[in-house]
């Protein structure tokens, strides 16, 4: 499309060259290219410029922000900040890297091919007296362990869970960031 525009804004500056109307140049253009030419008011916008002294052809180059901020920098900043983070949300992302949320969701869906699922086990919001409780409960274990190192040797364990010191408030707050050859979570039954 950009090689035909091109054409026709050479065809406009010709007929400029020659005298003709602007109406009678865009009935020209009709016949010559159809469907595809130019719209009415881009024809009359060419020949105004053309009228007002313009030789050049091509579209003049725009200053200011560059259409797209969607870089190989920009996609490895995204990756290594949900790396370090995976609930971040495209707002927030956007915010840190001074991108627009369109961008960060293009580029964590698209290039990163990833998307944002809720986890498995979200732990319930927990009063200060269940978090002190559960402290101490470990704190005994810890105790106990150097009491008699052979304690644990006793107990039979399975997987590692870990827990961290994150209480989600709603399940929005739960989702991460994972890519298809994340490992996927075991439900809980």
């Amino acid at each position: 499309m950009s090689d035909n525009n091109f054409e026709q804004r050479c065809a406009i500056r010709f007929c400029f060259k020659l005298g003709h109307s602007a109406t009678e140049t865009f009935q020209k253009l009709q016949q010559a290219y159809g469907d595809s030419v130019l719209l009415r008011a881009q024809v009359f916008r060419w020949f105004k410029a053309f009228s007002e002294g313009r030789e050049a052809i091509e579209n003049e180059s725009r200053s200011g922000r560059p259409s797209t901020a969607k870089t190989d920098e920009n996609v490895i900043k995204v990756r290594d900040l949900v790396r370090s983070d995976r609930r971040l949300t495209v707002r927030m992302i956007g915010e840190q890297l001074g991108l627009t949320h369109t961008t960060v969701h293009q580029i964590l869906t698209n290039d990163l091919e990833m998307r944002k699922i809720c986890a498995k086990m979200v732990p319930k919001i927990l009063s200060q007296d269940q978090k002190d409780n559960r402290r101490d409960r470990c704190l005994d274990f810890l105790e106990q362990i150097e009491n008699e190192p052979s304690f644990l040797k006793r107990d039979i364990t399975g997987d590692e869970s870990w827990i961290f010191e994150y209480d989600p408030e709603t399940k929005r707050q739960s989702k991460e960031w994972h890519t298809s050859a994340s490992p996927k979570q075991k439900k809980e039954g």
